[in-house]
């Protein structure tokens, strides 16, 4: 029994020992594993694509040149929304003076897609007329041309909505790096990831109930921040500790250090996060981070402790007195020396009061670049590649837009009352050259990021869609001329299941026999419904379609007077081929794309299809300037520079719940809709809600003359209104018209006085 019982106690301990043994090799497979886990992921995040760059969209570039028509007040703003410094003698770039009639400015580099332009330092002298001369202050060499750095007008951010600018670490200053070493890990170049000490510290302090504190080196605040959660618990703490050794194996403390100066956290702007020394500099000092000071330097090493508690903007006083720490633990660590520290302690903040924006101040225009860029490229893409988009917005004309829309409506709520509260509108304003969308206003709250009504919002429009009918009667010149006398007697539509539909002019008369160019400008519905329907709808919804729209429309009696809902962006469209001379070119809003380093990726040339023939075109912009000149849009004349020539149309539809105008200059075309989000009445017609933005913000462009080339197979004809006959230029009431070449009428009119002045000759020739 003793024998048998020694054996079961020698195979207990056999037993033990094999199950201690798997139990450790089985635990440090698990550890192996979970290392190995570690170590992939570790080198798979830091060897790809460590950062997400968003892409940054800029404004047109500001081109300065010999005769460019800008006002001195007109580039100060410019200036202003780029952030340059006034200073009395500018000599870093992004700043400026101004004395009298010259500006002294040096200018920032930037990467265009043609190449990089350096920084340089002019002078831009102003005359009465614009810009008389561009010289370089260096030689005082004449320059032909000078572009300045274009205004960011927003970014398309990652999902964490963290925004950075990498910089490499050739390019960091030295203080930079000695600050960090000073204060966040003194022993960062002697130990391998972790700190045996502070690890220490931090153990003992977790374990005593006092939370998780300290202990962390530079490499596993990287750690931290890259790869972990903020959890304050043992599990991350150890799991950091041995990433932090993993990545000191793989890397060099170069590499480590210049990717925690692009990652670290700095401070707040909306939304956006602001990451990074690069971004940080600019966003605290505007200026690159090659050009930041010792102070400086300190302000953004304080900020690591606690970026909203330290917020110089908020909080400058503990901003200070932190920055001053910073000063002295680099002192004391022999990175700078007492001097350098008191002249250091001694310099103010020096934070702009404004930082560069972050969020999007033109949210309307950025939706439509937004969608124009997914045409073409990844959502991935764009928020993660750090592309550089310059777009066509052109920042003051984008202001004089904005405002020109709110204060015409808040002064309309005002001065009419009743329906006209709660008004809301949307404009849209092109290169008439180019096709170019240089302002887009969305909302009487412009900075409101909501509702785009200038893309979303399709609403009737109403008379606007009557030069397409008009333009396609003249495209038979055989049949219908400017001198055509149309019907604008009453008329009856039967419907077949719905009521007889009775079509009325505004001013609820009926004109008898109208001149088509007469029925246009004073925008009679009863002419226009009859020719629509000689004509056909058919083929006037054709040529709405040719003209830009790219959907489908229904074709019923009813789209003679624009009962078709159209967005603000689709009227523009149409009616920008028609500013154009018939030639149709798609609105674009981008011009190039660009890599994050400056490389061209995509330039949107002009594409440029002819759709109408250029005689009846040039017709009917002749109508649309009569329009202005005497017809609906006729108290745009008290408004407007009378060599302005402009050509346009107003709309309104039933019960006055949309008010349109669509205008063009020789330079600008604009659509403008004000109405209620809830399609209420507005008591407001075209003219006089719609067109008063218009004038507003024309007014203050000083847009070029339309002046029309007369294109070849057009010949003029003196014409008798009243008959709609040849007549002769001194005959009373004729008017001079053009017609495409055949389609002058054959007959004449007698040229006798006009009726009411036979009796006043006879009492003359009594009296002689």
């Amino acid at each position: 029994m003793a024998k048998r019982s020694k054996r079961i106690k020698k195979k207990r301990r056999i037993t033990w020992k094999k199950l201690f043994f798997i139990t450790i090799l089985f635990g440090v497979l698990i550890a192996a594993t979970y290392v190995a886990y570690l170590d992939f992921t570790v080198r798979t995040r830091f060897e790809g694509k460590r950062f997400a760059l968003p892409a940054r969209v800029y404004a047109r570039p500001q081109e300065l040149y010999p005769g460019l028509k800008l006002r001195t007040n007109e580039l100060l703003s410019e200036l202003s929304l780029l952030g340059y410094r006034g200073t009395s003698r500018p000599s870093e770039p992004g700043s400026f003076h101004l004395r009298g009639q010259v500006v002294d400015l040096v200018t920032r580099p930037f990467d265009f897609a043609n190449g990089r332009q350096e920084s340089m330092a002019l002078q831009v002298i102003f005359n009465s007329s614009g810009v008389k001369a561009l010289q370089r202050r260096a030689d005082g060499a004449q320059l032909d041309l000078v572009r300045l750095d274009p205004v960011m007008i927003g970014g398309i951010y990652p999902g964490k909505n963290e925004d950075r600018v990498l910089v490499g670490l050739k390019d960091v200053p030295r203080h930079v790096i000695d600050g960090l070493i000073a204060v966040e890990d003194h022993r960062y170049y002697s130990h391998h990831g972790i700190d045996p000490r502070g690890i220490a510290r931090a153990v003992f302090t977790i374990v005593s109930g006092g939370g998780l504190q300290g202990g962390s080196t530079l490499t596993q605040q990287l750690i931290k921040n890259f790869y972990l959660t903020a959890d304050r618990t043992l599990k991350r703490k150890f799991t950091e500790m041995v990433m932090a050794v993993l990545l000191e194996i793989h890397y060099s403390k170069e590499e480590i250090l210049e990717t925690y100066i692009n990652e670290v956290y700095l401070a707040q702007d909306g939304n956006r996060a602001i990451h990074g020394f690069g971004l940080g500099c600019s966003f605290f000092f505007d200026k690159p981070l090659e050009k930041i000071s010792l102070s400086e330097t300190a302000l953004l090493v304080a900020l690591l402790k606690g970026p909203a508690y330290y917020n110089p903007r908020r909080h400058p006083q503990r901003a200070m007195e932190r920055r001053n720490l910073v000063l002295a633990k680099m002192a004391e660590s022999g990175f700078i020396t007492k001097n350098e520290q008191m002249a250091a302690r001694t310099a103010p903040l020096g934070v702009i009061d404004r930082p560069p924006r972050g969020t999007s101040p033109y949210p309307a225009f950025l939706d439509l670049v937004l969608r124009q860029l997914r045409r073409d490229y990844r959502e991935e893409d764009l928020r993660s590649e750090g592309l550089r988009i310059i777009t066509t917005l052109d920042p003051r004309i984008q202001g004089v837009a904005e405002k020109s829309l709110a204060g015409r409506l808040s002064k309309l709520e005002k001065s009419r009352g009743g329906n006209t509260k709660g008004l809301q509108g949307a404009l849209v304003l092109t290169s008439v050259h180019d096709a170019e969308v240089q302002a887009l206003v969305g909302d009487r709250k412009p900075r409101y990021k909501g509702f785009d009504r200038a893309l979303d919002a399709r609403r009737p429009v109403g008379s606007l869609i009557k030069p397409v009918v008009y333009l396609t009667a003249l495209q038979d010149p055989q049949h219908y001329t400017l001198a055509t006398l149309l019907d604008d007697s009453p008329l009856v539509l039967k419907q077949e299941g719905a009521e007889d539909w009775t079509p009325q002019n505004y001013d609820k008369r009926s004109h008898g026999k109208v001149p088509l160019r007469t029925a246009l400008a004073n925008s009679y519905n009863l002419s226009a419904v009859r020719l629509g329907l000689a004509i056909g709808v058919a083929p006037v919804m054709k040529n709405l379609q040719r003209l830009g729209i790219d959907r489908k429309l229904p074709a019923y009696a009813a789209s003679l007077l624009g009962a078709n809902a159209l967005s603000p962006m689709e009227v523009t469209q149409v009616y920008q081929t028609i500013a154009a001379g018939g030639f149709r070119t798609p609105l674009k809003a981008i011009r190039e794309v660009l890599t994050a380093d400056g490389k061209p990726l995509q330039r949107y040339p002009l594409e440029v299809d002819q759709v109408v023939d250029p005689t009846s075109l040039y017709l009917l912009t002749v109508a649309l300037q009569d329009v202005v000149r005497e017809g609906t849009a006729r108290r745009l004349a008290a408004r407007l520079p009378s060599d302005l020539q402009a050509a346009g149309k107003t709309g309104t539809t039933n019960e006055l719940r949309d008010s349109w105008f669509a205008g063009f200059t020789g330079d600008r075309l604009a659509v403008v809709w004000v109405g209620r989000d809830d399609n209420q009445p507005t008591g407001l017609t075209g003219s006089t809600g719609a067109m008063t933005v218009w004038g507003d913000m024309m007014a203050g462009l000083d847009p070029e003359p339309l002046v029309l080339p007369q294109p070849d197979g057009i010949e003029r004809a003196w014409i008798d209104p009243a008959s709609g006959l040849l007549s002769g230029s001194d005959c009373p009431d004729a008017v001079e018209l053009p017609f495409i070449a055949g389609s002058a009428p054959i007959d004449s009119a007698p040229c006798g006085p006009p009726p009411g002045k036979s009796i006043k000759n006879w009492f003359k020739r009594w009296f002689r």
